[in-house]
């Protein structure tokens, strides 16, 4: 189910170069291929057309790219490369488009060679292509500066992912079990809404039909997903509650795969009987499904659901969560939810253990308990907005260490520390219309969710 991102990466030349000095074209290879190291260094796949100079090879390539379809195009001025030969054919894809601008030599100071001009003057043709781009209406990014520069590299990759997430966003199958929670409004949006503005396309199950997936999971499969946990938990369960759990799990992988779904969310309140197939709520499920890239949110939200299920294919290491709880005195915000984290983000062996649930006559699931790893993270959440607009609420954070009481021990809890003071965080959050279910994905992810809500059309606040 994971993917990676792909760019096509677009050389532009003039083609007068050819006529005066050919053999000067070949000396560029070395430039590219380090280009597209750059990129495949930092998770991001590369097709690559030939060297573009006049309106049909930019034509072809554009043609090229969309069979090969790849999430962005990345222009690479070699040389001054006049815009018209190229406008026509990049206004004429809907593919994201990303302007590299850099040049071959890092210095060009005051004791620089003549012949260097040849290889590093076509940052002018950039300025010429973003001009006509920008008349034209047609949106772009642009990165500048040298390949060597620290972190150059990383962010032009961020907006390759940034263009998968949104691709993976825009379209998205998305599955729900039940109902959305009564009552929150946060969320909520219409079917038709979610269609129109995300191509969102949703399918809702009830807890009869998941039970009949359960009914036909075999013991051996059971068996065997038993057996991988026991690689992948730390197992304190008792095997009653591991095999139920693994049970309901396994009927809802089986929806989940067949409708070759890339979101799901479901409401747990649903689940409201010990003695039918599905009788326990899989929690255990939803954590590993977002362990294989899918997205997830809790009661019933697809919205979310989708955008953790986006952000996992183009950034990976992205959990859904919720805010729950303030520390005012450490300036921190606690993380939490029931039972569902995505087990690859843990510090450490997420611990398998048995819930206390008491919210219905279910019976008690297994469920992973773990602290989120420390590190930079990017907390994002998706919150409707007017008139059927949407928005993206980002803040780039610091997830904090391991609770130190042993009685938060068997909880999924993280605490993060925003960047600004914790009463003008939330503040800036409920202004801009966060709602209480979100995503974290792991790095410093600002800039390219800034590129990232461009591709999806939508709003964006970083706080």
């Amino acid at each position: 189910m994971k993917t990676q991102p792909k760019i096509g990466l677009l050389p532009l030349y003039l083609q007068l170069y050819d006529k005066t000095d050919p053999p000067r074209r070949k000396k560029f290879e070395p430039f590219l291929a380090e280009i597209a190291q750059a990129f495949e260094s930092n998770g991001v796949a590369v097709a690559r057309s030939g060297i573009c100079c006049v309106d049909t090879e930019f034509r072809a390539a554009a043609a090229e790219f969309e069979q090969a379809a790849v999430d962005l195009i990345v222009g690479v001025h070699l040389a001054y490369s006049p815009s018209l030969e190229a406008a026509d054919a990049l206004c004429g894809t809907a593919i994201p488009l990303l302007l590299l601008d850099t040049t071959m030599d890092y210095d060009f100071g005051l004791g620089v060679d003549p012949a260097r001009i040849s290889f590093d003057h076509g940052i002018h043709g950039v300025q010429d292509l973003a001009s006509v781009l920008r008349r034209r209406g047609r949106p772009f990014e642009i990165v500048a500066g040298h390949l060597s520069e620290p972190g150059l590299a990383e962010r032009a990759a961020g907006i390759a992912k940034a263009a998968h997430a949104a691709r993976q966003m825009l379209g998205s199958r998305v599955m729900r079990v039940g109902d959305s929670f009564r009552g929150m409004g946060d969320f909520a949006v219409g079917e038709s809404v979610l269609h129109s503005v995300f191509g969102i396309q949703l399918d809702t199950v009830d807890i009869d039909a998941l039970s009949r997936e359960v009914q036909q999971v075999t013991p051996e499969a059971v068996t065997a997903e038993i057996a991988s946990d026991q690689t992948r938990f730390a197992v304190e369960v008792s095997p009653e509650t591991h095999e139920r759990s693994v049970r309901v799990g396994l009927g809802l992988r089986q929806l989940l795969e067949r409708g070759e779904y890339s979101a799901f969310s479901m409401n747990f309140l649903v689940f409201d009987s010990p003695d039918r197939p599905a009788d326990c709520v899989p929690f255990l499920e939803a954590s590993k499904a977002m362990g294989r890239g899918l997205g997830y949110a809790g009661e019933g939200d697809v919205l979310t659901a989708c955008l953790v299920g986006a952000l996992g294919a183009g950034f990976g290491s992205t959990t859904f969560c919720e805010i729950f709880c303030p520390d005012w005195k450490g300036g921190a915000l606690f993380l939490s939810h029931m039972g569902e984290v995505n087990p690859d983000i843990a510090g450490g062996t997420p611990r398998l253990i048995e819930l206390d649930f008491p919210y219905t006559d279910a019976k008690n699931p297994a469920v992973p308990a773990c602290v989120f790893r420390p590190g930079a993270a990017t907390l994002v959440n998706i919150a409707p907005g007017p008139k059927d607009t949407f928005g993206l609420v980002v803040s780039e954070v610091e997830v904090l260490g391991d609770a130190t009481h042993p009685g938060m021990h068997d909880s999924i809890r993280a605490w993060i520390r925003p960047t600004s003071p914790l009463g003008s965080f939330l503040e800036a959050y409920s202004r801009a219309g966060g709602t209480h279910h979100s995503a974290l994905v792991y790095g410093r992810q600002a800039e390219a969710l800034r590129a990232f809500a461009a591709f999806t059309g939508v709003s964006i606040t970083v706080i």
